[in-house]
């Protein structure tokens, strides 16, 4: 049922290319492992063995807090219509901010987003399939625009102010080095 590859086959890179949504984990050695649901056309394949995502500004920002103490990652992607598959990447992510020369390189890849808080660029070590059979099949609607109009409301200041309150620290109070250009 299951398989494991070294990089994205063509098939894979096209079913991913085709998810409105996947998930994103991380975590460090102590503390909690987060797990986040990420969409609005946010993620890009580089090749076989690289992707890069941009992190929109949300309540939190453990997977920038985490990538800097301990970089890796895995993406997981599920087939919610069509056939039954569940896609897993593992490797190693370094994170860039706005202050970043990769930021400044690869950011013309997206939408430009108000609220964009971070790229990630992934490099995958290892590729998993395995059948999905039991994820459920839902209907994809549309995208919420409740993040777009909540950063458009904010403004580029409110939302540097939010960042400043909320995106400094995770969880477990582990800097997020959204202001600084020397990371810790």
């Amino acid at each position: 049922m299951g398989k494991q590859l070294k990089e994205l086959t063509p098939k894979l890179t096209d079913f991913i290319k085709k998810q409105p949504m996947f998930f994103v984990g991380t975590s460090i050695q102590e503390g909690k492992i987060n797990i986040s649901p990420k969409g609005l056309d946010s993620l890009r394949v580089l090749n076989e063995n690289r992707v890069v995502w941009l992190n929109l500004t949300g309540s939190g920002n453990e997977t920038a807090a985490h990538l800097l103490k301990q970089n890796r990652m895995t993406l997981m992607f599920c087939a919610f219509e069509g056939p039954p598959l569940i896609l897993r990447l593992y490797g190693t992510a370094n994170i860039y901010h706005q202050y970043d020369a990769f930021w400044k390189e690869h950011i013309s890849l997206f939408k430009d987003i108000l609220g964009r808080r971070q790229l990630i660029d992934f490099k995958i070590d290892l590729v998993q399939t395995s059948c999905g059979m039991a994820v459920p099949l839902m209907d994809f609607k549309e995208e919420r625009q409740g993040l777009i109009d909540w950063a458009e409301n904010k403004g580029e200041d409110g939302i540097r102010a939010y960042w400043e309150k909320k995106n400094t620290q995770s969880l477990d109070g582990h800097d997020t080095a959204i202001f600084k250009k020397d990371k810790p």
